[in-house]
């Protein structure tokens, strides 16, 4: 006996579980229990105790049989036949046992909180899948509380109570407006009163969940027990017939038209019910009153006539197969005569949408994970135990409809011919009472648990903080109850109620149910193939073949029950998905979708290698070289605007910048300047990717980015970045960094786009009303300088726009020929331009060319002279300081007489530049110092200086190897650089002339010359070029064609 004890529970323990049974989520349990009675708040610490069977098997068969079961599925198998019934049951079955084997590799994945299917998907497949979804399956548990509460009331007012309405029919015809404004009145009676309930706390409807779980047993267990009657004494119900046609007997007790009394015939109620003034109902007359039992049982063999379906339009007549009748003439008055009418028109995907309800509620174990003693074995094992246990049930259940009950009886929906009584009643023994009441406190509990459910997954959706104005439903009382939730979730149960039929919102519920049910499906389909490390459920009996096996029927049956509900549902879970994607809070997850992504990436980047890219698929591939100032703040901003407007060809953008020094003293430098350009990016609507990269110096970090930016076949084509103010900038490696940018981005075949005053660009709030985009053509580039206009056009900043391509004729090109040429290469190009051809005459070098080229040059050279090193640099300047102070001293000493007798300045034979060179190096020394004393408010002082012959000449020897100066007032300009200027001179004054006014000039650029001699003088051709223009960029192409005549 012992031994038994320690491997059974006793009966005391199995008692007590059962009476502390509850269909309520551990949220919900937690908020009740965290007040007592006398609202004194407390601490309770409780291990989860429930195993499979108290904790997710009874749960789920609760939630899963309900009012459906009691309601329609007899209506269902009459009208759809035992074949008919058997397909929807099987259907249903195998949908939801599909995703429960789903469910169960999902939520054994892992521990799932509150929300159950809504924090799977999120989980599984991101917070836009999961919030859509989540919101759906809401409304589907809304809509369910609305179901029950319908159920409730039709069980009341049919079967209970039908004296009890407010509504009374003055007609035939308004009959059913009025049982629909009943169930209206009624339906919204008792909403509020289970939402008082619900309010006031839940613990009440947790003392009655065992209450509940009792009647819908019962009822089950009554119908098995009238089944088995049937074969020993079928029960004493009797239906009666007119013809074929089946009679409402509730106004009448025998069925016979006349009975003997005393040799004397009589009219019975029927009589009175189809004769007026001795003037009876044609079809009366002609057929005879049959008496047929509404229970023949199983032995009967009426199972063969209810095998087919029988279908047919509303408020046409129930009639009995097989079984003659005498037709009547007139038939309008039928309608008026106590007949049985079909109320709806019945069709096989209706009954689908009906019937689907009745298979939900099989997230009830996986919503109770944490109250769970095992939950990875007991959530697979009890949800698909209790789905195997109800698809019996409801299986058997058709079979054994078919088989004992009379069809006429079955297609009787509200069970008018056998005395207002359920038809699934009358089957059961011992009572139909019990399946009366049973049925009626199983809807009462199953609303109360919608009503309870509800408002807490809103509120878990809420908390998550996905779906910006749901955020007032995520607070509740003190004690976590959501009563914003509850309200919304009473009055969206509302709307189910005005509708007012049950048949009428099935569907509606189904649709939501089924949306969840499919992305459980594809939740774990999704896992299973891409086959992430943390994909290990417990739960081994799944594949992705099920998974997406159970989808397909869950889109089926969506579409099979209601097309039109289909497509609304997926419209509303479609909206909130963009909604969510736009304005819902960023979540990471470790979803599905992600990993999924990161799958197509790497396969897209695979087939990107594999093959040339054509030129009808190019496009811009930015990398934006993107400075930072001081304060690692992005320098020019609208530089990422000019960016965002040129994606029209919606390619890469890398935006990227360079930091001076070690990763290692600059690393946290680099991810703050990456965060800034993130934000500069997310505020001028810049999509694409940012990176800091940090190098001992800023010319190897910009040949780095320009080599290694990218990835795979999404590299970088054309690089962007801003005119740089190198004559503004302290030191020559400004100018250099640029140039050899130039160089690099040539022979690495890649574009390059230089904007000079990016600043005066339009930002993407502008929008320009008019204006010209003029293209300088001087040099074909591959398309490019045609292509980059076109794509601005696409941008509404730039749309107005008009496009003008201007191109250079010499003295010996045929000027009307080259333009009729371009025009038709614009018409093949398909691209909308006005064209205009510049003839450029052949001129004598003006004096203000070889000027300005005797400038440049002798700046060029007189900057080389003077590259000394910072610490020749001081070295001078001490020495002159030095003098400077020994001259004061020994003025001090002798006399200012004597020193002006004896030494004499010489400054006239200095030159200018020199003396302009020591003060530049002086001022660089001391500005430190100078603003110190700006900054303390004392006059700036100025350092006097006097040189010398002597002095000038001692110098020079010191530092003859570095300050040989050449006399650059004897220098003669090169006739190359002449040339080159003048070029640029003469072609600056015609574009001035043409594109003055325009908001944008793009000009080809030049290469920088072969020899780097010539460096100094390339920026300078640059500067004249694009002299005195507002907005200009500088295409230089790539090497390729970058657009095709071809389609």
């Amino acid at each position: 006996m012992k031994e038994e004890m320690d491997s059974a529970p006793m009966v005391s323990s199995l008692l007590n579980k059962l009476a502390n049974y509850t269909n309520l989520t551990q949220g919900v349990r937690e908020h009740e229990e965290a007040e007592n009675e006398e609202g004194v708040r407390r601490i309770t610490v409780t291990g989860p105790q429930m195993g499979t069977f108290i904790g997710v098997y009874l749960p789920c068969m609760q939630n899963i049989l309900g009012v459906i079961l009691f309601l329609r599925l007899t209506w269902i198998v009459g009208t759809a036949g035992i074949l008919g019934s058997f397909a929807i049951v099987s259907m249903c079955c195998i949908c939801t046992l599909l995703t429960a084997i789903s469910m169960s590799a999902i939520a054994t994945n892992g521990v799932v909180p509150a929300g159950g299917s809504y924090y799977m998907i999120s989980r599984s497949l991101g917070p836009e899948f999961g919030g859509a979804v989540g919101l759906c399956f809401y409304l589907g548990t809304t809509f369910a509380g609305s179901l029950y509460i319908l159920g409730t009331i039709e069980i009341l007012l049919t079967y209970i109570v039908p004296k009890a309405t407010v509504f009374q029919a003055e007609s035939k015809e308004t009959e059913g407006a009025a049982l629909l404004n009943n169930m209206r009145v009624y339906g919204t009676c008792c909403l509020v009163l289970m939402a008082l309930v619900v309010f006031v706390g839940v613990k009440y409807v947790n003392k009655l969940a065992l209450v509940f779980l009792s009647c819908v047993v019962l009822s089950i267990l009554a119908t098995y027990a009238g089944v088995i009657k049937t074969l020993i004494e079928p029960p004493e119900f009797n239906v009666c017939l007119l013809g074929n046609r089946s009679l409402k007997n509730d106004n009448f007790e025998i069925c016979a038209k006349t009975k003997d009394v005393k040799n004397t015939t009589v009219n019975m109620e029927l009589w009175a019910l189809f004769c007026t003034n001795n003037t009876c109902d044609d079809y009366f007359e002609l057929n005879n009153l049959t008496e047929i039992p509404a229970i023949p049982g199983l032995l009967s063999g009426v199972i063969r006539d209810n095998l087919w379906g029988n279908y047919g339009p509303a408020q046409t007549l129930i009639e009995k197969r097989n079984l003659s009748s005498v037709p009547a003439k007139d038939v309008t008055k039928d309608f008026y005569k106590p007949y049985i009418f079909r109320d709806i028109t019945t069709y096989f995907t209706l009954l689908v949408g009906i019937y689907f309800p009745s298979v939900t509620g099989i997230m009830a174990g996986s919503n109770r994970s944490g109250d769970l003693r095992d939950a990875q074995r007991s959530i697979p094992i009890g949800t698909i135990m209790a789905i195997l246990t109800t698809s019996f049930i409801y299986i058997s259940f058709v079979v054994l409809f078919g088989a004992c009950i009379e069809g006429v009886v079955l297609r009787d929906k509200f069970g008018d011919s056998v005395k207002k009584k359920p038809v699934i009643g009358v089957l059961a023994w011992p009572s139909p009472w019990v399946i009366v009441i049973g049925s009626f406190f199983s809807c009462c509990g199953a609303g109360l648990q919608s009503l309870t459910g509800a408002p807490r997954l809103l509120q878990a959706i809420a908390r998550d903080g996905i779906v910006p104005f749901l955020q007032v439903f995520g607070h509740g009382k003190a004690n976590g109850e959501p009563t914003w939730g509850l309200l919304l979730t009473v009055g969206i149960c509302e709307i189910g109620i005005l509708i007012a039929s049950l048949d009428a919102v099935a569907p509606i519920l189904s649709m939501f149910f089924l949306m969840c049910y499919l992305f459980v499906n594809l939740a774990c389909a999704v896992q299973t193939l891409l086959r992430t490390p943390n994909w290990r459920p417990r739960f081994k009996f799944y594949h992705w073949t099920l998974s997406f096996l159970g989808m397909s029927l869950c889109l089926s049956l969506m579409f099979i029950s209601s097309w039109y509900y289909a497509l609304v549902a997926m419209v509303i879970a479609g909206c909130l998905y963009k909604y969510i994607e736009y304005r819902g809070a960023v979540k990471e997850w470790g979803d599905g979708f992600r990993g999924l992504s990161l799958n197509a990436a790497r396969y897209a980047l695979i087939r990107l290698e594999e093959v040339p890219l054509h030129t009808k698929n190019w496009r811009p591939q930015l990398l934006v070289m993107c400075k930072l100032d001081s304060s690692l703040s992005v320098k020019h901003p609208r530089l990422l605007s000019f960016t965002s407007q040129l994606k029209a060809g919606r390619g890469l953008t890398i935006v990227c910048s360079v930091l001076e020094g070690t990763f290692m003293t600059r690393g946290k430098d680099a991810k703050t300047g990456e965060q800034n350009l993130k934000a500069a990016m997310a505020s001028e609507r810049t999509k694409g990717f940012s990176h800091v990269v940090v190098s001992s110096n800023l010319r190897d970090g910009f040949s780095l980015l320009v080599q290694s930016a990218g990835l795979g076949g999404m590299k970088h084509n054309a690089v962007l970045m801003a005119w740089p103010a190198w004559k503004q900038a302290r030191d020559s490696s400004t100018k250099r960094n640029f140039i050899e940018t130039v160089r690099e981005t040539t022979s690495a075949h890649q574009a390059l786009l230089v904007a000079k005053n990016i600043d005066r660009f339009p930002s993407n709030q502008d929008r320009l009303k008019e204006g010209n985009i003029d293209v300088w053509w001087i040099v074909h580039d591959g398309g490019l300088l045609m292509l980059l206009p076109f794509l601005l056009r696409q941008h509404k900043v730039w749309r107005k726009c008009r496009m003008r391509i201007f191109t250079v004729a010499q003295m010996d090109d045929n000027s009307i020929q080259m333009k009729k040429d371009l025009q038709m290469f614009l018409y093949h190009l398909r691209i909308d331009a006005v064209v205009e051809v510049v003839e450029m005459h052949d001129s004598d070098i003006s004096a203000f060319t070889y000027e300005k080229t005797l400038v440049m040059e002798q700046r060029s050279q007189m900057l080389k002279q003077m590259q000394l090193s910072r610490t020749e640099r001081e070295r001078e300047i001490q020495s002159i300081t030095d003098v400077s102070r020994g001259s004061i001293k020994r003025k001090k000493s002798s006399g200012v007489e004597a020193s002006v007798a004896t030494r004499k300045p010489v400054i006239t034979c200095i030159p200018e530049e020199e003396v302009a060179q020591a003060q530049l190096i002086h001022d660089r020394n001391t500005a430190s110092h100078s603003t110190n004393d700006k900054a303390a408010g004392s006059p700036p002082e100025r350092v006097h200086m006097t040189w010398t012959k002597d002095k000038l000449v001692q110098e020079r020897n010191r530092h003859k190897e570095t300050l040989a100066v050449k006399d650059v007032f004897n220098m003669k300009p090169n006739q190359s650089n002449v040339r080159r200027m003048h070029t640029a001179v003469k072609l600056n004054e015609v574009v001035r002339m043409k594109s003055q006014e325009s908001q944008l000039v793009l000009l080809n650029m030049p290469g920088p010359p072969k020899n780097k001699k010539g460096d100094e003088n390339y920026m300078e051709f640059l500067e004249v070029l694009m002299e005195g223009l507002d907005r200009v960029l500088l295409v230089r192409g790539g090497g390729r064609e970058v657009v095709t005549i071809y389609s």
